[in-house]
């Protein structure tokens, strides 16, 4: 695991239960602004399913991931909405639920 990786897993950690962030927005708490793709890819890699809360990181649009990530269609906006995060439409209300 990179200590690129290992900031990443840290700064998902931080990001509280009901809301969400950005891939952007991961990528500044890592000091890396330019590095969402990175990030993504750091996130697809995570080996701590269910201690890093990846489900919590969308994209700037507040689109939810690809359905593969999370293991099914659905997923996911599952995951959110288990903490109080509702997703309409595949995506995520940014002013309401975000960081």
């Amino acid at each position: 695991m990179s200590e690129f990786d290992e900031s990443v897993y840290a700064a998902v950690r931080k990001i509280p239960r009901g809301r969400v962030a950005t891939y952007a927005q991961v990528a500044a708490m890592v000091g890396n602004p330019r590095c969402c793709r990175a990030v993504g890819n750091a996130l697809h890699r995570n080996p701590y399913f269910g201690d890093v809360p990846c489900h919590r990181v969308v994209n700037a649009k507040g689109c939810l991931a690809a359905k593969f990530v999370f293991g099914g269609d659905g997923v996911q906006a599952e995951m959110l909405r288990a903490e109080g995060v509702e997703a309409v439409g595949g995506r995520v209300d940014l002013k309401k639920y975000g960081m």
